[in-house]
């Protein structure tokens, strides 16, 4: 079995006593600055951080602006080149404990950029990842996108999105319901970082999911490559 989701994913895991640090990460899909979707999902990072601490825990929040690297998705989708800043965003989702994602809503759905970053996202990259789903409009009839589009996506990524997800329209940012909701959401996110469930479904069932071949950014090699099938397939002979 590949190690990669212990020794790439999950090397955190501290067993000394200490107060753990979490770190989270946000991903906002705002095209403007500041955008609504980034001060909804500043919203929730501070009530995530304020929670944590109450549990003795540090938080080391970063951010992904999704804006600044629009021209490396596009290429990601048309040509599969990783481009340094996109790596990095890479880099930091596998190493999160729990994730904030925020969205403008366009044409009644996600944005395209939203969707075009996770879609070229390697499958088993949040794999049992915590996860708050929030997404913003100019009006009350989107508020449904949230569970209706952005859920089913992280479903199909695997990862665990909280039960309360997040929607914002021009009248709620004055709405003591939002801030219910905000708190609701970051509680059920910092239990489940807390808990480390991705770290330990990874240690415990990551043999039971199905992998791609080239899964785990190239690592993943449960795929046996020495049969008849797969030298055909890659221009070889079957006889040995």
């Amino acid at each position: 079995m590949s190690t990669f989701p212990q020794e790439r994913y999950d090397d955190r895991a501290r067993h000394d006593g200490r107060p753990q640090t979490l770190r989270l990460v946000v991903v906002s899909a705002g095209t403007s600055d500041p955008s609504s979707s980034r001060l909804l999902a500043d919203r929730v990072a501070a009530r995530v951080e304020s929670l944590a601490g109450q549990g003795g825990h540090a938080v080391a929040a970063s951010v992904i602006e999704l804006r600044e690297l629009a021209t490396e998705i596009a290429t990601a989708m048309t040509s599969q080149l990783t481009g340094p800043r996109l790596q990095a965003a890479i880099d930091a989702l596998a190493a999160a404990d729990g994730i904030v994602v925020s969205t403008p809503v366009y044409k009644a759905g996600p944005s395209g950029l939203f969707t075009s970053f996770f879609h070229v996202l390697d499958n088993d990259l949040l794999i049992g990842k915590p996860v708050v789903l929030a997404a913003t409009a100019g009006t009350q009839r989107h508020a449904l996108v949230a569970d209706d589009q952005m859920r089913p996506l992280f479903a199909y990524l695997r990862t665990l999105a909280v039960p309360t997800s997040l929607f914002a329209a021009p009248e709620d940012w004055g709405d003591a319901a939002l801030n219910k909701r905000v708190d609701r959401a970051a509680t059920e996110l910092v239990l489940l970082m807390d808990s480390g469930f991705a770290r330990k479904v990874r240690q415990e069932s990551w043999g039971s999911y199905q992998h791609e071949l080239g899964s785990a950014n190239g690592t993943e090699t449960e795929i046996d490559l020495d049969t008849d099938m797969m030298r055909l397939a890659t221009g070889g002979s079957a006889v040995r």
